[in-house]
């Protein structure tokens, strides 16, 4: 099967500056659709739906010229790399930081004073003109001045994400083998993409039921479109309804701002997860309301922090990684043997030097990652400890996607907060404070995480006899290019309209969450919280106490990932979705058996592609036409 081509190498090229184009226009300049926000990303699954119709016509015309599925899946892998470039939480947040502790700082909040001495400024940018014509949307940012400005810090910000892409693909690479062989993870979002391109679409594309279920979402989205260019008419809620709203008396108006919503795309992705996460996720959601209800009967939530999700959910996360790294424990100490040339359990059946490589990798990049955050300032004991946190954090997303493909928006857990929690931000120092909170732009949220996407690729590459050294080649190169695209889209949209001005989807909230935390810190010193430390614990040994339930009893019906899922902010928007799929799933699997579930694949599979290419028509329609048009998420 032919795979890395060169033809398929350079359509995936050129798609990806349309693509991170597309995505800054829609997310930055209206903020719409927020496609990157979801475990899988809405524009590479609509380029991939196109050409793989444009490939079923290609057939008919010119059959030997028609790409094959490997093809297909090299260009899909490349824009979901781009994706985590330009997408919702990685260099769009870049750019919402790089600015604005100097167009921000006023005689109020004293920021000149309190920290303008310890901003690197190799790595922000502190140029009045530049800054008013980024912020206000005058001139060029393709003129001399402006690169001399721009230039030298996008470049040393663009080396630190091509070495965190590096080094998070080398983690991936020596985590696949166990997690896919030995564990037989399920990876649920791949099978998208993996039956979208089966036969090159002659599968899918000709099943009734898939086009079913494509046709009915996507005339929901056509019909809740024209609310915006017809406002009388009235839209099909399928997203957020206010459920807290009906209640207003303590002590049940502690569930004030929770939501239900019927997301297709959610039900759909969702049907494809272990029915225990299924569950897991909505029950401890709802156990979580109930936390919030009891404490504010018994005058608990008039405790500063209660319920504490914050420190139960980092707890809980750095939990998942634990039994992650548990459970790969022998695969690592023997792919490190094998990688020194020492027997081991590998020798006979796979190659030295990929495991040699991606250790050297992550020695190189460790090498780097201290260097640059010395040149910050930073101390090297509080460096080990945020690197650390940052990785395991990492391979916890990454293995709560090749488990179960669930959303993984953890808001409130990062290095930034589980220092804080741990040290006490009293204990840090000036140039420790500025520089944690300087790298918050990637530790915000995850939902773009390149590493889950790296894992799901090397996994089909396993799927498909694609090469796993072709792939981790195509997933490099989709990321690498990506970062000087997703620049240039930034700059010439934020230079166009103005990032303050006209842009209303422009990341500022990240300059003022990091700086206005750093200004905090720097006036309110804190030492260590027995308390917040006693909760991040407890989510740990929660987290733990689950799996060892369910090793003890495997028909244990709550899974110890739904537990941070649910606490964490990765459920808020999806847990009634979760909850509507669990329901269909258990009724078909409990009176259709598992044939009745082959069958309602394809329909579910409709839900998530009518859903996605209607969402993607209107993000199309909107900036042509220069207006908000419906959006199928949020």
């Amino acid at each position: 099967m032919r795979t890395l081509t060169l033809r398929a190498v350079l359509l995936g090229l050129l798609l990806i500056p349309v693509q991170c184009y597309w995505v800054t226009i829609i997310e930055v300049r209206w903020y719409m659709l927020d496609g990157s926000c979801l475990p899988l990303f809405v524009e590479p699954v609509f380029f991939l739906f196109v050409l793989t119709l444009a490939n079923l016509l290609l057939r008919l015309v010119w059959t030997e010229k028609a790409l094959t599925q490997g093809e297909l899946l090299v260009i899909y892998i490349m824009l979901v790399m781009s994706m985590t470039i330009c997408g919702h939480d990685t260099l769009q947040n870049l750019f919402g930081v790089l600015g604005h502790p100097f167009r921000f700082a006023t005689p109020g909040n004293k920021w000149e004073s309190l920290f303008w001495s310890q901003i690197p400024r190799w790595l922000f940018v502190d140029d009045r003109a530049q800054l008013a014509n980024f912020y206000e949307g005058h001139g060029s940012p393709f003129t001399p001045e402006a690169l001399r400005v721009w230039g030298p810090r996008l470049v040393n910000w663009g080396i630190f994400v091509a070495a965190l892409v590096a080094s998070l693909l080398a983690l991936a690479f020596l985590l696949s083998r166990p997690w896919s062989r030995d564990e037989r993870l399920s990876y649920p979002i791949i099978q998208v993409p993996m039956r979208l391109t089966d036969q090159q679409g002659l599968g899918l594309l000709r099943s009734r039921t898939m086009w079913l279920g494509f046709g009915l979402v996507a005339l929901a989205d056509a019909y809740n479109g024209l609310n915006a260019y017809y406002p009388n008419v009235p839209q099909l809620e399928l997203r957020q309804y206010p459920l807290g709203d009906y209640f207003t008396r303590p002590p049940l108006n502690a569930v004030q701002g929770t939501n239900i919503s019927f997301y297709p795309f959610m039900i759909g992705l969702a049907y494809f997860l272990p029915q225990d996460l299924q569950f897991s996720c909505w029950f401890f959601f709802v156990l979580r309301l109930v936390e919030r209800v009891v404490g504010s009967a018994v005058g608990w939530d008039q405790v500063p922090g209660f319920p504490f999700f914050n420190e139960q959910g980092s707890g809980a996360w750095l939990g998942l990684a634990f039994i992650a790294l548990w459970g790969a424990r022998r695969h690592l100490w023997a792919a490190g043997r094998h990688a020194l040339g020492m027997s081991s359990y590998l020798a006979r059946e796979e190659k030295r030097w990929p495991y040699a490589l991606a250790m050297l990798t992550l020695l190189g990049s460790g090498v780097y990652f201290w260097a640059f955050v010395h040149a910050m300032g930073m101390t090297a004991p509080i460096a080990l400890m945020f690197f650390v946190i940052f990785f395991l954090l990492s391979i916890a997303i990454a293995r709560v996607r090749a488990e179960l493909g669930a959303p993984h928006e953890i808001y409130f857990v990062n290095p930034e907060q589980i220092i804080a929690a741990m040290v006490g931000t009293a204990r840090l120092g000036m140039a420790n404070k500025t520089a944690i909170n300087c790298l918050y732009w990637f530790n915000r949220c995850y939902r773009n995480h390149p590493m889950p996407n790296e894992v799901e690729a090397l996994k089909m590459a396993e799927q498909r006899s694609l090469g796993v050294g072709s792939i981790a080649i195509v997933t490099l190169i989709g990321a690498l290019a990506a970062i000087p695209a997703t620049y240039w889209a930034n700059l010439k949209v934020t230079y166009t309209y103005g990032a303050a001005a006209s842009c209303q989807g422009f990341k500022d909230w990240l300059g003022w969450e990091s700086f206005e935390r750093l200004q905090d810190w720097i006036q309110n010193p804190a030492y260590p919280d027995r308390t917040r430390l006693g909760f991040m614990g407890s989510g740990l040994a929660l987290v733990l106490g689950l799996k060892v339930l369910r090793s003890i009893f495997p028909a244990f019906p709550l899974h110890h990932a739904g537990y941070p899922l649910a606490i964490s902010f990765a459920m808020d928007y999806f847990w009634f979705a979760f909850l509507i799929s669990w329901v269909v799933k258990t009724l078909i699997l409990r009176y259709g058996g598992h044939s009745a579930y082959r069958k309602s694949v394809p329909f579910f599979l409709g839900l998530i592609l009518g859903d996605y290419v209607a969402g993607s028509v209107w993000a199309i329609i909107g900036p042509l036409s220069q207006r908000e048009t419906y959006k199928i998420f949020i």
